[in-house]
């Protein structure tokens, strides 16, 4: 930027090349007047006026083309020195890094680490300090780093710099979100749909393994397993919680142990759940089915318990035993955990009289993600299958999964072909007689047929299509 002092000096700078442009413009009429009245006398006085005046013609398009060139020119911008010693950043390109280190709770150790970042060219975006109860700050940073810089050289740097207990990875663009927009998106999703807790703590804190853990096992008994305090549990890579909805929700990342910060983050999600309660977006659309007949796919909750069961009591054993890959003597303890909204989110097709035909599930198994349909048999070969596993698909995408499987047998030529419709790159596993088959989502997300409400989303009833 221009200081005061050079704009004024400029300022006059050009006030004295006008005046004196004007007094040379005078002095050129006035020599240009004497000189055509003494031509005008002579013999050859109007070609000697005509070539005067060319003279001046050439010397005025002269002065004007020297005046744009030289005098009107910018000045160039002033370089400051830099007295910081450190090279410039290269024009090249970069990448994002995830770092995190452990360092002295003492004056000057964050100071040591910044310069030695900068000494390497690494620009530092957004940094997060963590104090820990023993001492010490967790600071985590978002770097740009040269493309050429290896990770291992930073780490090296870091640690001469005082840092311990390094950790780095790669970052992309939804990482320049900065924490606190980040926590309130997750907590407004959160709000809107029980089934994104998991979800969100997922985001929260990064990769890690989530185990919801209910409150009683499948045959009635209670899981000891699932007992932990109302304030939560936390032990250096393990995080428990108390879930809002009966039992326990398990974090584990072994890589990096959780910070205190980490844990009252998780903990305020987990409580926000609990004040909230039960609630599933209400937004449904209408199918129409090729013959005709309209089928409206909503989501599903533990209020449509005794839908399903009568479903169930519906279904012929042999496609119970495709869905559940054998017989199946209780389904109503499979129920409670399938349409809970902590495991998973479940999809309903019902006819226009409300009678339920259809369920798909898309279940949280860990870091895997399951799918799981069942149609009632005179409700099969219609294209509800298909539906309901494309808005699943849909879902996986959204909630940021690698891939989904599905459980079934050979003989269960209704999935494996709904499997195949969706145009993803599956891979298929054989172990005693029970097909596995692993849909990788990082292709090009399969769309439904029709649109469907996003769990962040404001859950409004959405009008019924023309058909």
């Amino acid at each position: 930027m221009t200081q005061p002092n050079q704009r004024s000096k400029t300022t006059r700078h050009h006030w004295r090349r006008d005046l004196v442009e004007l007094a040379a413009l005078f002095c050129a009429v006035a020599v240009a007047d004497a000189i055509a009245k003494l031509v005008v006398r002579g013999p050859r006085g109007p070609v000697m006026l005509i070539a005067s005046a060319v003279a001046l013609l050439l010397t005025a398009v002269f002065h004007t083309w020297w005046a744009r060139r030289h005098s009107h020119a910018p000045p160039p911008e002033p370089t400051a020195p830099s007295d910081t010693g450190v090279p410039a950043a290269p024009s090249g390109s970069t990448s994002l890094w995830r770092m995190r280190t452990t360092v002295r709770d003492e004056p000057g150790s964050l100071a040591a680490l910044c310069t030695a970042l900068a000494t390497h060219r690494v620009d530092i975006l957004t940094l997060q300090t963590h104090p820990l109860a023993e001492g010490g700050t967790v600071d985590e940073f978002l770097l740009r780093a040269p493309q050429e810089l290896a990770s291992p050289e930073v780490m090296r740097a870091v640690a001469e710099a005082g840092g311990h207990s390094t950790w780095m990875e790669r970052a992309d663009a939804h990482d320049l979100v900065d924490t606190p927009t980040r926590v309130l998106g997750l907590a407004t999703r959160t709000a809107l749909d029980a089934a994104e807790l998991p979800l969100a703590l997922r985001q929260l804190l990064g990769r890690c393994t989530i185990h919801s853990l209910p409150a009683t096992t499948l045959s009635g008994r209670p899981n000891a397993a699932a007992d932990a305090p109302v304030e939560g549990v936390l032990e250096a890579t393990v995080m428990r919680l108390r879930d809002p909805s009966g039992g326990a929700i398990t974090v584990e990342r072994p890589y990096l142990p959780f910070t205190p910060t980490e844990f009252a983050r998780a903990r305020a999600l987990v409580e926000l759940d609990a004040r909230l309660g039960p609630r599933v977006p209400r937004s449904q659309d209408v199918l129409t089915l090729p013959e005709g007949n309209e089928i409206t796919v909503r989501r599903a909750d533990s209020a449509d318990h005794r839908a399903a069961l009568a479903m169930h009591e519906r279904c012929s054993p042999r496609t119970l035993s495709l869905r559940y890959h054998g017989p199946v003597s209780d389904a109503d303890r499979y129920l409670g955990h399938l349409l809970s909204p902590r495991f998973g989110r479940t999809l309903a097709a019902t006819t226009a009289s409300g009678k339920l035909v259809a369920l798909g599930h898309l279940l949280w198994d860990g870091d895997e993600t399951e799918v799981a349909l069942l149609i009632e048999d005179e409700w099969q070969r219609r294209g509800i299958g298909s539906e309901l596993l494309r808005r699943l698909i849909a879902m996986a995408v959204e909630a940021g999964c690698d891939s989904v499987y599905a459980v079934t047998q050979a003989s269960n030529t209704g999935m494996v072909a709904a499997m195949r419709a969706l145009g993803l790159p599956l891979d298929y596993l054989i172990e005693e007689g029970t097909l596995v088959i692993t849909a990788r989502l990082d292709a090009t997300p399969v769309r439904s047929r029709l649109p469907y409400e996003l769990p962040y989303e404001v859950p409004y009833e959405r009008p019924r299509p023309q058909h």
